[in-house]
């Protein structure tokens, strides 16, 4: 019955009026250094069983396929893509990207993943304590804490994280503290908080903290920033298959509504 097609199309409407949101947001955050792609993903829902296969006729002969109809389809969670974004020069003292695996740890609210959250934005700045903190609207202090003399000069920060400058009065540099970097067995199981900020879950797995450059952990550019990893082409090739899709939807519902119309209409003749 048409009945059936209905609430099909109308679940297919409503996936990818969902998918479309997942779209924009992509597009949305096309200049958010360290934001990473989201992309849905779909299944489809039960089956009618009309007919089984494998049932045997009065010759003796099987059925060799069966007769199901299926009833639609759902959005049943989103992928994150945590490929690494284009390294962008930024000259910013504080400023760093990860190159590779990893995440920045930062300190937050308690009630929100233990009071940590992880990052690949690295806009990081000094608050006025001389802090190394995110540079988003709370300003989130980077864990562990990291202070540096507000009189240094010639900031620099290793490969390995090592944050160091040249405080005055002295002719060495002087070494301010270590960056840790944060990695998860799934961090596709990291669920976002927005501000760039990922929190951990049972999903994902405790985060296994070391220094930048161990094991598979990437290592730290100095000055450089990570680019958002959305590309502008394959969204908008995206948002447009959708767009279709939609719309071939919405004529599903309405050759369904004609069927119905045509079989209220027999009543007349």
């Amino acid at each position: 019955m048409a009945i059936v097609a209905l609430h099909s199309a109308a679940s297919g409407l409503s996936a990818l009026s969902t998918n479309i949101d997942i779209i924009a947001n992509n597009l949305a955050n096309v200049n958010n250094n360290g934001f990473k792609g989201e992309r849905a993903n779909f299944e489809d829902l039960l089956y009618q069983e009309k007919l089984q296969p494998g049932v045997e006729n009065a010759n003796g002969d099987q059925r060799p396929t069966g007769l199901y109809v299926g009833l639609g389809t759902r959005i049943t969670s989103t992928q994150t893509n945590f490929t690494t974004g284009s390294p962008v020069e930024t000259g910013g003292d504080y400023d760093m990207m990860i190159n590779g695996a990893g995440f920045f740890p930062v300190a937050i609210l308690e009630q929100f993943g233990s009071g940590v959250a992880y990052t690949r934005a690295g806009n990081f700045a000094v608050n006025r304590d001389g802090e190394i903190v995110l540079g988003n609207a709370d300003g989130p202090r980077l864990e562990p804490p990291i202070t540096v003399d507000p009189n240094a000069t010639n900031i620099s920060i290793s490969t390995d994280g090592r944050v160091s400058g040249l405080v005055p009065g002295n002719t060495e540099p002087t070494e301010f503290g270590q960056v840790q970097l944060a990695n998860f067995t799934n961090a596709g199981g990291l669920k976002p908080i927005g501000k760039n900020l990922y929190i951990e879950t049972a999903a994902s797995g405790p985060p296994v903290e070391t220094t930048p450059g161990d094991g598979s952990l990437g290592t730290i550019l100095h000055r450089f920033q990570e680019s958002s990893n959305v590309d502008p082409v394959r969204e908008l090739i995206e948002l447009i298959k959708t767009q279709r899709a939609f719309e071939m939807n919405s004529q599903t519902i309405q050759a369904a509504d004609q069927s119905l119309q045509v079989i209220g209409n027999l009543r007349r003749f």
